[in-house]
């Protein structure tokens, strides 16, 4: 897989999920998945591309090279018949729009894209246009954490890193925490399996802990127009670590909420410049009303949101997704060359999805995942631990031991099918010890 003639769509960074969706939307030898050379070995991605016919090529280009992303066009030729670029995870957010400005296609922007890649630019940029926001700073040690403590008083306070993903490093924290071991804490948490070894190191941000409901808003934006838009709810675990336990779309917001969010959008898309692309952003709604920005991605969610858009309001998001970048090209065409109608659309049910978790310790067995399956509204059950799995405390999104996807009549009824069929789902694990003994034994 080494050719680009074929080539008319282009995925930054390696993400399966996508690419086996892309496999449902594209010709034959169609896309070329780019990404760093390490993260190509190290993912295996030659070998797991193989059994998607959409996949062309694969190449390998220093796509984390975010400072330096003018020259990415330099290093990838640009294919003749290249039509839309888009990124496939966070860290290939730049490096899309970078090569699509440089190819003359829709994205981003570049200027966009480096803001939403980094929370502290983002903040920044929300203050110009007076987007509700937390008290925040930059933090450089723990010394500078407990400056910004002190100076919230009695409030409880967030330490996240300022350009990582999946709630990595991001804690809740009140005035009696230790700040040298949050600090480490927020240090420690590395991903070597999706960052290259010289990519930007983590820089940290100290944010006043908001109050309220926590929802995110995707909206499909082209050429600086929301095109089509969606709340979702979010549900977070308890304790230091506030990674999503669930998701509900669509969320069950006032009236006012619905309003204040659109015209936070609008001011964020404003604030940001944002072209061409999806955005992903989350809010807390403090009074249930003012939604305050908390950060927002540049790219299709996460967590299997847009699984239940699609199953919520019917259709494709990522294949709007493509017809929104192909369409501004100039042709005004779909991503199979058809014509798509009007985006915008209500939601015809709702849909959920529950993660699974478990006690930390190696999994001595998981049983009633048939059960839950066979649920009622259940559409999918997924575990990803298996018997001598061990699993520890869920710090991110990637130490998650599965999830249970559902619909309902509305999204409160999705969501007590997801609860119920995940109820049925067991993961039983021998005592954190006894585990942690048996790894040394047999290291």
């Amino acid at each position: 897989m080494n050719g680009t003639s074929s080539i008319t769509h282009v995925l930054a960074g390696f993400s399966v999920a996508w690419i086996g969706h892309l496999d449902r939307l594209l010709p034959a030898g169609s896309l070329a998945v780019v990404d760093e050379p390490e993260i190509i070995e190290r993912r295996r991605i030659g070998e797991r591309v193989a059994p998607f016919r959409c996949v062309g090529a694969v190449i390998a280009a220093p796509t984390q090279d975010e400072a330096g992303a003018e020259g990415l066009a330099d290093v990838v030729s640009r294919p003749e018949g290249v039509r839309v670029v888009m990124p496939g995870v966070e860290y290939g957010v730049v490096a899309a729009a970078a090569l699509a400005h440089a190819w003359g296609v829709p994205g981003a922007g570049l200027s966009a894209a480096r803001t939403l890649r980094d929370k502290s630019e983002l903040r920044r940029a929300g203050e110009r246009v007076g987007l509700p926001q937390p008290a925040w700073r930059v933090v450089e040690g723990p010394e500078d954490l407990a400056r910004f403590r002190d100076g919230l008083g009695t409030r409880e306070y967030v330490l996240k890193p300022t350009n990582r993903q999946a709630s990595l490093g991001v804690q809740l924290l009140g005035p009696q925490d230790d700040v040298a071991q949050a600090w480490r804490i927020a240090v420690e948490a590395q991903e070597p399996f999706l960052r290259a070894g010289y990519a930007q190191a983590a820089r940290y941000q100290a944010e006043e802990r908001l109050h309220g409901p926590e929802v995110s808003v995707e909206a499909l934006v082209r050429a600086g127009d929301v095109v089509f838009f969606n709340i979702t709810a979010k549900q977070v675990q308890p304790g230091r670590h506030p990674v999503e336990s669930g998701h509900s779309v669509p969320a069950a917001v006032s009236p006012e909420a619905d309003r204040a969010l659109r015209h936070r959008m609008r001011d964020l898309i404003a604030a940001t410049e944002f072209h061409s692309g999806v955005l992903h952003a989350e809010w807390i709604l403090v009074g249930d009303v003012e939604p305050h920005l908390i950060e927002c991605a540049g790219r299709l969610p996460g967590d299997g949101i847009v699984e239940l858009i699609d199953l919520a309001y019917g259709g494709d998001l990522l294949a709007d997704l493509l017809h929104v970048l192909d369409v501004d090209g100039g042709d005004g065409r779909g991503p199979n060359g058809s014509s798509r109608p009007g985006l915008e659309r209500r939601a015809r049910r709702g849909a959920a999805v529950r993660f699974l978790s478990s006690a930390p310790g190696r999994v001595a067995a998981v049983d009633g995942v048939d059960a839950a399956g066979n649920a009622e509204g259940v559409h999918s059950v997924q575990v990803d631990v298996a018997e001598g799995t061990v699993v520890g405390e869920v710090t991110s999104s990637w130490s998650r031991a599965g999830e249970v996807v559902a619909t309902g009549a509305d999204a409160a009824e999705a969501v007590r099918n997801t609860e119920r069929a995940a109820a049925l789902v067991e993961i039983v694990t021998a005592a954190p010890a006894a585990a942690a003994a048996a790894t040394d034994g047999t290291a």
